[in-house]
């Protein structure tokens, strides 16, 4: 079976985590604070802070913003549930606007016409590798004074061409926070894990905090505790630590950041493979009229996008089949295809929750009804692209 989905995972990255097993540190040592300095410098960006997953770097990202109850968070419905859950967990409204049917992306302009006064941040997300346009939706967030959060959990080491230059996600001006998810399907893996990245000084010291715990150990920064009537409790010593936030356990282990060193120094070339095989399903699939292939909103940003979907739109009553149909028939011939996503407005939870209900976001519910994830990672080999594409031809 060719997986929809999977990891690349070679003799270096086992050995570097053997050496992680040896060292006197499993978790809380040097292996962490080593990947998120090189993760940062590989974007661009001031602060990397690795968690324990990407849903718990979005997380954050709502906590260290101070977003909360009587605020609004718009965000895309084609995601996975993170990307909206992470403003009910801080206790804010999850909203969502429209895509644009290119990019299957926010679309601006649909966020600039849903926009409402109580909107306080856009979670803008980099659906299937290819990135928002992060500067349109800048420009509308920060005219409202709210703030953009950029999802790029798909993303991984791409970017995007603004006048002329590349701009790697995570280390460009349009976001005042990144997120990205290293889960096995996703361009690098660390096994589970996340990373938060920003340039926001105040925000990167608050996410370290709260990952753990909300625990302080500087001593400079303690407020003690309180009139207690002298020792113990004045004696800030080495053991001393200080519950200042009401944090939560996101952190990540060095295990996983042994793997995510070494993924990352394999990262350009997961990339052009992927890149390689987009190349090979777009040329094969071009002249099939039942079948869309990805498009592209910023042409040239052709060779900056680190694609981790391939996702097409099938008319499936063209060919007389159901999506389910499909997909098995796929499956008996060998190849495994998933549908990402179900727009998040129609998830029970949100509609019951929310009141929101079909017609919401026409773009994404249409897009919904024709997509299909083909398989995409690094390790496919040229002999199973051929066998994707065969037996996709074999459809009709």
């Amino acid at each position: 079976m060719i997986p929809y989905g999977k990891q690349s995972i070679d003799d270096s990255d086992v050995e570097a985590v053997i050496r992680a097993l040896r060292s006197d540190y499993l978790t809380c040592g040097p292996e962490i604070a080593a990947f998120e300095e090189e993760f940062a410098s590989f974007v661009g960006a001031k602060h990397a802070v690795a968690v324990c997953n990407g849903t718990a770097a979005l997380h954050l990202a709502m906590l260290v913003t101070r977003i909360g109850s009587g605020d609004r968070v718009i965000t895309s419905p084609n995601t996975f549930l993170a990307s909206a859950n992470c403003a009910a967990f801080a206790g804010a409204t999850p909203d969502f606007c429209d895509i644009d049917p290119v990019s299957y992306n926010l679309d601006p302009s649909a966020l600039e016409a849903c926009w409402q006064n109580d909107t306080k941040a856009v979670v803008a997300i980099a659906y299937a590798g290819q990135p928002a346009d992060m500067p349109r939706i800048a420009e509308v967030a920060r005219k409202h004074n709210a703030l953009v959060i950029e999802d790029a959990c798909h993303g991984t080491g791409g970017g995007f061409f603004r006048d002329g230059q590349a701009w790697k996600l995570g280390g460009h001006p349009w976001a005042d926070i990144t997120t990205f998810s290293f889960h096995p399907v996703k361009t690098m893996t660390t096994g589970e894990g996340g990373m938060f990245v920003t340039d926001n000084d105040e925000f990167a010291h608050h996410a370290r905090i709260l990952r753990t715990h909300g625990m302080v150990r500087d001593a400079d920064r303690f407020a003690g505790f309180g009139d207690h009537g002298g020792p113990p409790f004045d004696e800030a010593g080495p053991w001393v630590y200080e519950m200042q936030d009401l944090g939560y356990n996101y952190r990540i282990t060095d295990l996983q950041c042994a793997l995510g060193r070494n993924q990352l120094k394999k990262l350009p070339g997961f990339i052009q493979r992927r890149r390689a095989i987009v190349a090979r399903y777009n040329e094969a699939f071009a002249d099939l009229p039942w079948l869309t292939t990805p498009g592209l909103t910023i042409p040239e940003s052709r060779e900056t996008i680190s694609w981790h979907l391939y996702t097409v739109r099938i008319d499936f009553a063209a060919i007389g089949k159901t999506r389910t149909e499909v997909m098995m028939e796929l499956r008996e011939r060998g190849v495994g295809s998933q549908v990402l996503y179900i727009p998040v407005h129609l998830q029970p939870w949100y509609r019951k929750t929310y009141g929101y209900g079909l017609g919401k976001c026409p773009v994404a519910e249409n897009f919904y009804a024709g997509a299909l994830s083909l398989p995409l990672y690094s390790a496919m080999s040229d002999a199973d692209v051929s066998t994707v594409i065969h037996m996709v031809k074999q459809l009709v």
